[in-house]
């Protein structure tokens, strides 16, 4: 149901249960949600070696249920903000899920986040089941 994707995506706490690569340490992902247009995010957590990740951005469209559009930098790079796009629609009874992330800074970017993005996908699979 979108309902349920969309609450994983835009609610603090349900964000700090999956969001995060594989090694991702225990109890360190936290996050901060302005979720309207114009508002603000921040979501930070600890790699399995103790290293900070912190991402942050602006929502660019808030569509409740349905579509989540922000910008996308992490904070050692600021300068290398990208664009992501999460749609959602109802499919039986389940949610297809689709996540357009684009305007990377170069190819080695887009290759980290596909890793990334795919071991986030399975981790939220495992949160919502």
């Amino acid at each position: 149901m979108p309902e349920k994707v969309y609450a994983a995506w835009t609610d603090p706490e349900k964000i700090a249960q999956w969001f995060g690569p594989a090694q991702v340490k225990a109890g360190s992902v936290r996050a901060e949600i302005d979720l309207r247009v114009g508002g603000r995010y921040r979501i930070s957590f600890e790699g399995g070696d103790g290293e900070y990740f912190q991402v942050d951005g602006v929502y660019r469209e808030v569509t409740p249920n349905a579509r989540i559009a922000f910008s996308w930098a992490w904070h050692t790079t600021p300068e290398r903000e990208s664009q992501v796009t999460v749609s959602l629609q109802p499919d039986g009874g389940g949610t297809l899920f689709t996540l357009q992330h684009e305007q990377f800074f170069d190819e080695a970017a887009r290759d980290s986040h596909a890793r990334g993005w795919s071991e986030l996908f399975d981790r939220l699979e495992k949160h919502l089941a």
